[in-house]
């Protein structure tokens, strides 16, 4: 007997996926950054995707998502006019935290948090907010989780 909430091949019921809980606001209604990004906006973030499990979400793992984020926008930043080439290159961003997930490195509201910042990138200008609001996230991230 097969059951909605059950993978075809192992038969355990799903757990239900955590999540960030909060929509991210990069901007606001004029377009300018939002003026808490990176700083309340960041700091709530780190919190949730801190309360995570002990073996999810090392800042090691997390860092490597920055480290991508940075060497894209670095890429973008040398050549303007490339952005739309390196777009689904930092779109693929997302499934690389799904597949994270999957391996159980990170959890639910980090890929909240990955979706939410790769979402809001569309254009370089985008691409610089959305690197600097993870690079506070990271900070906020470290003091909270502390590994």
């Amino acid at each position: 007997m097969s059951y909605p909430n059950q993978k075809r091949h192992g038969g355990k019921p799903r757990q239900e996926r955590r999540r960030l809980g909060i929509t991210i606001s990069f901007t606001n209604e004029n377009g300018k950054i939002e003026a808490d990004l990176f700083d309340k906006t960041a700091n709530t973030a780190a919190k949730v995707v801190a309360e995570s499990k002990r073996e999810h979400n090392k800042s090691t793992q997390l860092r490597r998502f920055y480290d991508e984020l940075v060497m894209w926008e670095e890429k973008v930043r040398q050549d303007e006019n490339r952005f739309d080439d390196y777009l689904p290159f930092i779109r693929m961003l997302k499934a690389k935290a799904a597949y994270a997930e999957g391996r159980k490195l990170v959890d639910g509201a980090f890929v909240d948090l990955v979706e939410q910042t790769v979402d809001f990138i569309k254009s370089a200008t985008d691409l610089r907010t959305a690197k600097l609001f993870f690079e506070a996230f990271m900070g906020f991230y470290k003091l909270e989780k502390g590994d």
